[in-house]
């Protein structure tokens, strides 16, 4: 073990024509102090302190084994942890000289998180300078293949792991570690609303099948146009959003309890247009006439008590078209961090672009945005609904019911997502079909119309987590509005 200068105590001060990176070397042997006099100062900071935040080596290595052996239900001491770290001459003293002095200069166990939070500011500062260093460090190198949006990209994504967990790198992790939040999650979705492990969708028939929304999970919503799957997107991101439900923490932060906070990227409709959209499925009047001003002054009434309802609920929407992934990624990273983020969804997958150039195999560039999309959600910890066309293969079949090899450059958004959806409206196949009135087909026609009218099914052609199968839901075209079927009019359960 190397003699770490800054342990050397009362030394004459030198003039130093450098900086040194910010640092407390006397909060740390007063936290380690305090710890292997009375283990309990452990777990005051235990939740947020790791080894890797103490500036010095031999700090990082007393604290990594006190938490092996508190962890362990052993007591971690001068005498304990000598056997574990070995000789070494630290500024004069042995380690267990240094251990003992540690201990009688100890701080209490009440100051404990208090130099804990300071040491944990201290590793983050020395974290931001090294952030910085790289950003002008690779500004002035300006190698070719980097582009300086690459580099604030690159630069956005350190800054939000530091802002977000402090934690600078990934790495494994414990398999105890791992049952632990498993069990929590079982928990929390038992004491849940609805007994649901994810976030409620406002339908419950395919909250049952899905359990609701999973954190980290990517899910493809996809569908030949004029299914639905927009307003679909739309109505589960709102009643997420209307749901919301927020419990402050005891270190001043907000945690969802209930809902969520909803960013919508919508790459092809304006931010209007999607407000017109879900102010017609609260309201109820339809979205045609609020267009046209073609309304009855209890139609504006219900209109703008509509509007009123909506205007505190945490739904935030980015209409920029033509984004690349990575810039995706670097403002949904931004609003998790300014506002929250518990849902994301993104109207479509084929609008966003890689970083590859134009004119590339696009089947390489949608494997690139997928799996771009997937990282996403599993780095923000939280479900990512995105929207996907179909190729039109499907109009060739005669039972038009989409399947996974349906999807467009199919290959990665299958094994990329986690949940694959399709949405299929009989109905707008059977309209297309009128014929003349009258006729004895248009009698046949009329009794198939009847039998689908209003119904959309709900296609669940791949669940990583649990079973697929079909769900049947309303759906009322003029307000463009998914809701729960009634019972009377589900199809058999061996549909």
């Amino acid at each position: 073990m190397a003699i770490p200068s800054t342990l050397t105590a009362n030394l004459e001060p030198v003039q130093q024509e450098y900086r040194v990176a910010p640092h407390n070397i006397d909060a740390e042997q007063a936290l380690l102090g305090a710890i292997l006099v009375n283990n309990d100062a452990f777990y005051r900071v235990s939740d947020f302190l790791l080894p890797e935040h103490f500036m010095e080596e031999v700090h990082r290595r007393i604290y990594e084994v006190s938490i092996t052996l508190i962890k362990a239900g052993k007591l971690a001491s001068p005498i304990t942890l000598k056997t574990y770290l070995g000789d070494a001459d630290l500024g004069g003293l042995t380690v267990g000289q240094y251990l003992a002095r540690l201990a009688a200069e100890a701080t209490t166990v009440i100051n404990s998180e208090h130099y804990g939070r300071t040491i944990y500011d201290l590793a983050l500062r020395r974290r931001l300078i090294t952030i910085g260093e790289d950003l002008v460090n690779g500004a002035y190198e300006a190698p070719v293949e980097t582009s300086p949006r690459e580099q604030i990209e690159a630069t956005e994504r350190r800054l939000y792991e530091l802002a977000e967990t402090g934690k600078y790198d990934g790495g494994f992790q414990k398999f105890s570690d791992a049952l632990t939040a498993a069990v929590d999650m079982a928990a929390k979705a038992y004491q849940r609303e609805g007994r649901l492990s994810g976030i409620a969708t406002g339908l419950s028939d395919l909250d049952a099948k899905m359990g609701g929304l999973q954190a980290s999970d990517l899910i493809i919503l996809a569908g030949r146009p004029g299914m639905g799957k927009t307003s679909l997107a739309t109505n589960i991101a709102f009643n997420i959003a209307k749901a919301y439900v927020g419990e402050k923490q005891p270190d001043g932060s907000i945690a969802t309890k209930n809902g969520g906070i909803v960013g919508f990227f919508s790459l092809e409709m304006s931010a209007e247009q999607l407000a017109t959209r879900i102010i017609a499925e609260q309201s109820g009047v339809a979205s045609y006439k609020i267009r046209r001003g073609d309304i009855r002054p209890e139609e504006f009434y219900k209109i703008t008590d509509a509007a009123r309802d909506m205007q505190t609920i945490p739904f935030y929407i980015d209409q920029t078209g033509g984004i690349s992934i990575a810039q995706l990624a670097a403002r949904a990273r931004r609003l998790k961090r300014q506002r929250g983020l518990d849902l994301l969804v993104v109207d479509y997958l084929q609008l966003l672009s890689g970083s590859s150039k134009k004119g590339e195999n696009r089947v390489q560039e949608m494997t690139e945005i997928t799996t771009g999309m997937k990282a996403l959600a599993k780095e923000l910890a939280v479900p990512i609904v995105a929207l996907s066309q179909l190729s039109r293969q499907v109009e060739a079949r005669d039972d038009k019911r989409p399947q996974l090899s349906d999807l467009r450059e199919s290959g990665s958004i299958e094994q990329d997502a986690d949940v694959v959806m399709f949405v299929f409206r009989e109905e707008y196949y059977v309209k297309n079909k009128k014929p003349r009135e009258g006729t004895e087909e248009f009698f046949t026609w009329e009794a198939e119309m009847n039998r689908v009218y209003g119904k959309a099914e709900v296609i669940l052609g791949k669940q990583r987590h649990g079973p697929t199968g079909t769900v049947e839901l309303q759906f009322d075209a003029e307000i463009t509005r998914f809701s729960n079927l009634a019972q009377g009019d589900r199809l058999p359960d061996n549909h």
